[in-house]
């Protein structure tokens, strides 16, 4: 009965939201880097951080750095939105938000190195969301996809509490409802896929340090082939990376090679669905096996990346 209350105000507060956005000209134009093309409207992600807003009220303020953190981290991509701030100031923010994670995380108790692992990942995993969140879909059913693998792995490792991933969930289902479809409603926005990935990352990173064990970091690992590939692609070719682009293997495959959208957001979670799965049945086994079967994985995400890159390029591009 609470999660249907929860998933009924997080109805509301989305509806309540696009009132506002459309009154206040909250919007995404399509352009020459776009791969929508109509007028839609931004920052429907705002969701995932209402959601929490529930969990932490109804939960009297559980993980309260971590709170601090994603709201400062989600208001300031939100402004990003709406205004376009300047690189700097986002910069000193989520710098900020992140030190706020790692002292939840209590990573200061560790050696100096895990700190500054850490703010890589960090860094690395929120700025791959934003990069991913480019087609209709894909935002909703990747991030379904991580936040279901770590319910699964807390049934017996118990490392956070369930209901901030239930609630999560809950957002992520809501948001979904309205854009996943060929015409969606909303777009995540800055928004969206920072606070989801600020979230997921957290949750990730008290699984690593209950279990001591890395290899749950492979839970994102469909987006890290497709974001770092594409990072090196853009370098070879002289590109700046943090320009808006169309370069990814999804865009490629939806724009390009014309698959269906929804499709390609649906394999990219079901991909890593089932990858988290073999995580999760390997994650008791011994150190060979593990760094034997990570292995094959990234490497065979990487190889499947370049041949349907390549095949796409020759095929509808050169």
């Amino acid at each position: 009965m609470t999660y249907t209350i929860v998933l009924i105000v997080l109805f509301i507060l989305e509806l309540l939201y696009f009132k506002i956005a459309d009154a206040f000209n909250i919007i995404d134009k399509p352009n020459e880097r776009s791969s929508h093309t109509v007028v839609t409207l931004r920052g429907g992600g705002v969701i995932f951080y209402f959601a929490i807003c529930i969990y932490f009220l109804v939960w009297g303020g559980r993980y309260p750095w971590f709170f601090l953190g994603l709201s400062l981290m989600s208001i300031i991509s939100f402004l990003d939105d709406v205004y376009t701030l300047s690189n700097r100031i986002r910069l000193i923010i989520h710098f900020i938000s992140v030190l706020l994670m790692a002292f939840q995380l209590e990573v200061f108790e560790f050696p100096w190195y895990y700190l500054v692992i850490t703010f890589i990942l960090a860094v690395g995993v929120i700025n791959a969301y934003n990069f991913m969140d480019g087609i209709n879909g894909i935002t909703a059913c990747y991030s379904l996809a991580v936040v279901s693998l770590l319910v699964i792995a807390n049934q017996y490792l118990n490392f956070i509490e369930q209901d901030l991933l239930v609630y999560t969930m809950l957002g992520i289902l809501v948001f979904g409802f309205f854009n996943f479809r060929n015409r969606a409603k909303c777009f995540a926005g800055d928004v969206g896929s920072v606070s989801i990935a600020f979230i997921l990352l957290f949750s990730l990173g008290l699984l690593i340090i209950k279990t001591g064990n890395p290899i749950y970091i492979l839970f994102l690992v469909v987006y890290g082939v497709d974001a770092v590939w594409t990072i090196i692609q853009r370098i070879l070719r002289n590109e700046n990376i943090f320009e808006a682009h169309r370069s990814h293997l999804y865009q490629y495959l939806a724009n390009e090679a014309k698959i269906n959208k929804l499709a390609i957001s649906f394999f990219y979670g079901l991909i890593q669905f089932i990858i988290g799965i073999g995580v999760i049945l390997v994650s008791e086994r011994d150190l060979i096996y593990q760094l034997a079967f990570s292995g094959i994985i990234i490497v065979g995400l990487s190889v499947t990346y370049l041949i349907v890159r390549h095949y796409i390029i020759k095929k509808y591009i050169s």
